[in-house]
């Protein structure tokens, strides 16, 4: 008999009321729907409600392993809004494994992440008098997108910006844009790198722009301003990562000492096997993305990565578990937290790795707020709200510190590839910006 496995939990959105006010994003469902009962003239007021998304809805959002190999994630999973975050009275919703706007005030949702360079793509469809827009770097409530984050239109040829334009700094290339394509899925896709923002329309360049002031790392968001906008495959990937592996792990401390052992085999792999023991960073890191390959033949198998950990000492820190384990063949029950779960803080909303296969994890970490994905599905999405410690076993640590990867027991057989870095830059906390605000999650 199959059995199909069910997420229902509420999720808490974001209403704003006329004061900055946001709410953790953590359960795996949420919904929107209008109030259909009030008259014309009366105030369109958003009512959440709960979705639900199964086991078998949610690793068929997992991504090909090469392509989650290149570190793309999905930043929307097409059954919830997982990882999003909302300002104002704007009715998102999921239909038809789409993001879908029509109604509202203007607004963003955005999402719960923090991205500095990377490059992101969606397909959007859109009416002939939608305006909306994606917006990169982004605070949950930009004030002027000439100044504290990048708009990249979506609008009628009629626009002063229309469709790829960046609002405010850039009008697009109108001959290689090509005219609108109302009520038609096209693809956007937007690489913001330093200072440098590039749109595309399809396969096509359509806009160049060079900033002489970068905004810097903040979040993804997209509009309602009016008419009905609906978005899908709503992907992205960091840029700029760095390997840590080489032969002789150069950028890496060993603890001889310590039982079990870490060694590079000839396919560059980074073999972690036997005892309690760790492998050790020698650079600290505070903010920052990290991109890993792992494989176990065995789900029983545990192995972890520790991050902002005290250096020197025995694995204090953050740790990202990695353990494929499920209780009662359920994805959604992991026994150990699961990969992508943030020890003893969130579970996992379904383990994603599978026995023996190369499996990815993109792991994120931007003051108080760290997530996961594994194979390119979202999977731990958590703001850390205790007192500040140097020890993140006991309370909030902010401060750079050592990644660490973790040989757990006796039974530790674990291959990692490609264990890539990049740091993010944090924005000041200004007017302007509440991405680093304790209420912002």
């Amino acid at each position: 008999m199959k059995h199909t496995y069910f997420a229902a939990i509420t999720l808490a959105l974001l209403i704003h009321c006329g004061c900055k006010q946001q709410t953790a994003n953590t359960d795996p469902v949420a919904t929107a729907t209008a109030d259909t009962t009030r008259g014309e003239n009366e105030p369109f007021v958003f009512e959440p409600q709960a979705y639900e998304a199964s086991a078998e809805q949610l690793l068929a959002a997992r991504l090909e392993p090469a392509e989650a190999a290149e570190g793309w994630v999905r930043l929307f999973d097409g059954h919830t809004l997982f990882g999003w975050e909302m300002a104002g009275q704007v009715n998102w919703h999921v239909e038809d494994q789409s993001l879908v706007a029509d109604k509202g005030e203007q607004g963003l949702i955005c999402t719960s992440t923090t991205w500095q360079d990377f490059e992101v793509t969606a397909e959007f469809n859109a009416t002939e008098t939608t305006n909306s827009g994606i917006f990169v770097r982004t605070p949950l409530e930009p004030m002027d997108p000439k100044i504290d984050c990048y708009e990249i239109n979506i609008a009628p040829d009629s626009n002063a910006f229309p469709t790829g334009s960046l609002v405010g700094r850039q009008k697009v290339d109108a001959e290689k844009a090509g005219k609108q394509t109302p009520g038609q899925w096209r693809r956007m896709t937007i690489r913001a790198q330093g200072n440098e923002i590039t749109v595309m329309l399809g396969t096509e360049i359509v806009c160049q722009y060079t900033d002489t002031v970068p905004v810097p790392a903040r979040r993804i968001g997209l509009q309602h301003n009016s008419g009905r906008i609906a978005f899908r495959d709503i992907r992205i990937r960091p840029l700029g990562l760095k390997s840590t592996l080489d032969p002789e792990l150069s950028q890496w401390t060993k603890y001889p000492e310590m039982p079990g052992s870490f060694s590079v085999n000839e396919d560059g792999e980074l073999h972690v096997q036997g005892g309690r023991t760790q492998l050790e960073t020698k650079e600290r890191y505070g903010d920052f993305v990290l991109l890993a390959d792992y494989k176990m033949p065995d789900p029983k198998i545990n192995s972890g990565i520790f991050f902002r950990c005290i250096p020197g000492d025995e694995m204090m820190g953050y740790e990202c578990q990695v353990s494929n384990e499920i209780k009662d063949g359920n994805p959604l029950t992991p026994v150990d937290h699961g990969t992508g779960g943030i020890f003893k803080r969130q579970t996992a909303r379904v383990v994603a790795g599978n026995p023996d296969d190369w499996s990815t994890v993109l792991l994120m970490a931007n003051g108080d707020h760290i997530a996961a994905w594994v194979g390119g599905v979202h999977v731990s999405d958590w703001q850390d709200t205790r007192e500040p410690h140097e020890n993140p076993r006991k309370g909030k640590r902010t401060e750079p510190g050592t990644i660490m990867i973790q040989g757990h027991d006796p039974t530790t057989d674990v291959l990692f590839r490609q264990i890539m870095i990049a740091p993010i830059t944090v924005p000041t906390l200004d007017a302007t910006d509440d991405s680093t605000n304790d209420e912002s999650k």
